[in-house]
């Protein structure tokens, strides 16, 4: 069985926990209203009045003029993100990082160990609470597709389980939009269709599918159908390491798109560090408002785990990848592949100056953190939806600290 872990709001909820007195409060998380900010987080209360995250903080305030806007602390919501992920690892080594906030885990292998993977999932829950303050949903299906859908359910503190035995049921009654791939465009299309359950889109055959949507049409039946064969792939396995985010709102900003490949990119990097990979290629990943999608790629000359020139590829593919004047994207992702599993650094006499610099100001930063905590050291020219990141005032915790959506 599987289990989908997603963090109810995050970095909202990292603040409201680290914050008491913002808990019952409207609270945005990201740019400020001044220039081009956007939400990078919204907490329950906020999205009772229309917010959600991507969309520019100045309608955020149209909407909730009351809201409280808070810039993003990115290090320390990585730092917790390490914590939860540690209390994962001990049910499975079989945990797949999706983001800071969200992971799969295959426990088919350690009920002997810990009991049916409802019961898991119960004991994540309360781990998580007890030893990191925060709320997490869960979703326990037979496979990635049904474990994310549950998940996301019946938000907040979730924990929905999907029997093997009554996937058609548990599909049918759903909303298309709930099929990964159904954008608004898709959607739209449905609508015309007279298709607007699941239960809708499995009456019709793979052929009429495809007719209407290519090779896209055999992905959403088996979906229709609760199929999906992927397996849970841990970052030592992988052949690559990728982070991607669909927007609630189409984003054409570049600047906007920058800033959160910015955040991907660093993502990346960490991970890339954490598990001693180093890539030679990089690629981005983009999707449109119409759901053409498109990936570009380019080599590096040699393999690197440094987030500065992991970046810099990242970010000249955007610039080259989009046209001026092209329509707002829904998903940006960025991920790094060809790996070189050398566990030290070949360094030539040659070595460049910059290169040197990279490396070490990384290794530095993730010993530092690693020891005094996320936000001990923030990247000067780090930027998260036009936001610098800039050191937190010095708050009195609302509980003992450990070590988007």
């Amino acid at each position: 069985m599987i289990l989908h872990v997603d963090m109810d709001a995050f970095y909202a909820s990292v603040e409201e926990r680290d914050r008491p007195e913002l808990v019952g409060k409207p609270l945005i998380v990201g740019g400020t209203p001044a220039g081009r900010g956007v939400v990078a987080a919204a907490n329950y209360v906020v999205r009772r009045f229309g917010v959600h995250s991507a969309m520019p903080t100045s309608k955020a305030l149209r909407l909730c003029p009351d809201a409280i806007v808070i810039r993003p602390r990115m290090d320390h919501y990585a730092a917790i993100s390490a914590q939860i992920r540690n209390i994962l690892n001990r049910y499975t080594p079989l945990v797949e990082p999706l983001s800071l906030d969200e992971a799969f885990l295959d426990v088919t292998g350690t009920e002997g160990l810990f009991g049916p993977a409802p019961e898991v999932a119960r004991r994540i829950k309360r781990e998580i609470l007890s030893e990191v303050g925060l709320i997490a949903s869960v979703g326990v299906a037979p496979n990635k597709f049904l474990a994310k859908v549950a998940s996301d359910l019946k938000k907040p503190d979730a924990l929905v389980v999907v029997d093997p035995g009554r996937i058609p049921e548990f599909l049918d009654p759903l909303p298309v939009g709930r099929l990964w791939g159904v954008g608004r465009v898709t959607g739209s299309l449905f609508d015309d269709m007279g298709i607007r359950t699941i239960a809708d889109l499995r009456r019709r055959t793979p052929d009429f599918l495809r007719q209407h949507f290519g090779q896209h049409g055999d992905h959403l039946w088996r979906l229709a159908h609760g199929i999906d064969d992927r397996r849970v792939v841990p970052d030592r396995e992988a052949k690559s390491i990728s982070h991607e985010t669909t927007f609630a709102a189409d984003i054409s900003d570049r600047e906007a798109l920058r800033a959160w490949l910015l955040e991907l990119t660093e993502q990346v990097g960490r991970r890339l560090r954490a598990h001693h990979r180093r890539g030679r290629a990089v690629q981005i990943k983009v999707r449109f408002a119409d759901f053409r999608t498109i990936t570009r790629a380019t080599t590096l000359a040699e393999p690197t785990d440094a987030t500065q020139l992991l970046w810099k590829a990242a970010a000249d593919l955007l610039e080259k990848g989009l046209p001026r004047g092209c329509p707002g994207l829904r998903l940006l992702g960025v991920g790094v592949s060809h790996f070189d599993h050398a566990t030290k650094v070949q360094r030539t006499l040659f070595d460049e100056p910059e290169e040197q610099r990279n490396r070490q100001l990384d290794a530095a930063t993730d010993r530092i953190r690693e020891k005094f905590g996320a936000a001990a050291l923030n990247r000067g020219s780090g930027l998260l939806h036009q936001a610098r990141h800039r050191p937190a005032p010095r708050l009195p915790p609302a509980e003992p600290q450990g070590d988007e959506e």
